[in-house]
């Protein structure tokens, strides 16, 4: 196997080192990209020291030198990688020694388009614990139990809840099949571009679980986390997740295999969340509107779900 880490860098000049360190051990992985982002601390002088140090490490930023956000410097490095497959890692996370275990024997099918695995957390200190033990507590990011790949898609879309999720971190995927049936690759969100990618690559690639039930990397968290910073605040989710099913929606909705069903849910997600960032005043009208125009979600448990939330958030 050939892997290309593709390793987006902003602000993280503390942590990047260990990123990158974790990932070239593994003789798996043939080159580790670093895509530096315009970062306002010594990120790109600390990259550069690796890429001196390291016969696997390139380093590469966009061609005006300017800020891009963490999907176009992903999509850069999948540009200029050279290897067989993909890994994606964040510069404040990092691999553990089993990260590649189970892609060895799962790629050796030509079938096998994708693998993904489980995550855990690590708080880089005390404070970072105490800020956002309750948003992640200790527990796997994972995919709960092994589903065929024509389960992924409706399971991360439909069933979130009882599916489970997994993460870029623990994701490798055959270049091959990423640069023929996907397009756009990452899409220039400010948040949650990750998952809305994750959503059209389980579409349209067959994904199979690799190991779901330990950790094979460690999701960094610390106090001045990009995600954090969001999830944690009661009325930022509601917007940055507007924008994802949004984003969701636009693509769905023109696919012709995708399902009714799955494109009624997609809609109604959307809608429960723009209900959810609407102002007070204006939520209520809303909440009418969706009602006489879409009675028939009134009748969905989902619905339901999404109904309460708007009018609590």
């Amino acid at each position: 196997m050939k892997i290309s880490v593709i390793i987006p860098v902003y602000n993280a000049e503390k942590y990047v080192s260990q990123a990158v360190e974790s990932a070239i051990v593994h003789d798996e992985v043939f080159e580790v990209i670093l895509v530096e982002d315009a970062s306002p601390d010594s990120s790109l002088e600390v990259c550069k020291e690796l890429t001196s140090k390291h016969d696997k490490v390139k380093l590469h930023q966009h061609p005006d030198k300017k800020n891009h956000g963490a999907g176009p410097s992903r999509n850069l490095g999948i540009e200029k990688s050279t290897g067989d497959f993909i890994a994606f890692l964040d510069a404040d996370d990092y691999y553990l020694p089993n990260r590649f275990e189970a892609e060895k024997k799962l790629f050796i099918n030509p079938e096998v388009e994708g693998v993904y695995g489980a995550i855990g957390v690590h708080y880089y200190s005390e404070k970072a614990k105490e800020q956002y033990y309750k948003l992640f507590k200790d527990s796997l990011t994972t995919v709960y139990k092994k589903h065929s790949p024509k389960d992924v898609f409706p399971g991360l879309i439909h069933k979130l809840g009882s599916f489970g999720l997994f993460s870029l971190d623990g994701l490798t995927i055959r270049k091959a099949s990423m640069i023929r049936k996907l397009n756009p690759l990452f899409k220039p969100m400010k948040l949650h571009e990750d998952t809305e990618f994750l959503f059209r690559l389980s579409y349209y690639l067959e994904l199979y679980p690799g190991i779901i039930d330990q950790a094979i990397a460690m999701r960094g968290v610390h106090e001045s986390n990009r995600i954090t910073k969001v999830d944690s605040n009661k009325t930022k989710p509601a917007i940055s997740r507007t924008i994802l099913w949004n984003e969701t929606y636009k693509w769905a909705k023109d696919e012709a295999t995708i399902s009714d069903d799955i494109k009624i849910h997609i809609k109604r997600m959307q809608r429960s969340f723009e209900i959810a960032n609407a102002p007070k005043l204006k939520k209520w009208g809303m909440i009418i509107k969706y009602l006489v125009t879409d009675y028939e979600s009134i009748k969905s448990g989902l619905y339901n779900i999404n109904f309460r939330y708007s009018l609590i958030s």
